[in-house]
């Protein structure tokens, strides 16, 4: 088994990169907050999750970018919600960091295991 390639490295992998790519789409959403005819754009992080989950770990196609439907435009056409923006991207961080942690343990637990449990660093 290749410790550096398992099922769950994979899926924190790609969680890390769908967190990012999000957190791309929020701060280009709070550029973009005024200009006239923007429309806020996001990715379905939970749909794309459960994509990965059902996935074979092979398939790592870049996930659909889409108009966030519901959010009410100003006259100009805009309809960015700096406050919504500024709460995803604030979820968005604590999910990356979140994740990062996870990652990190797995490579102090193989670290030990390299190691045969010393306290090598």
């Amino acid at each position: 088994m290749n410790w550096l390639d398992s099922p769950q490295s994979n899926l924190l992998g790609r969680y890390l990169d769908l967190t990012a790519m999000r957190q791309a789409l929020i701060s280009s959403n709070i550029a973009n907050v005024d200009t006239p005819g923007y429309r806020t754009r996001d990715i379905d992080f939970h749909g794309e999750l459960m994509r990965a989950l059902q996935g074979n770990g092979e398939e790592t196609t870049e996930p659909a970018v889409r108009e966030v439907p519901g959010l009410i435009a100003r006259p100009d056409g805009n309809n960015v919600s700096i406050d919504r923006e500024s709460m995803l991207l604030a979820e968005v961080q604590l999910q990356f960091s979140a994740a990062e942690q996870l990652l990190k343990s797995q490579f102090k637990v193989l670290n030990m295991a390299i190691n045969e449990g010393g306290s090598g660093s």
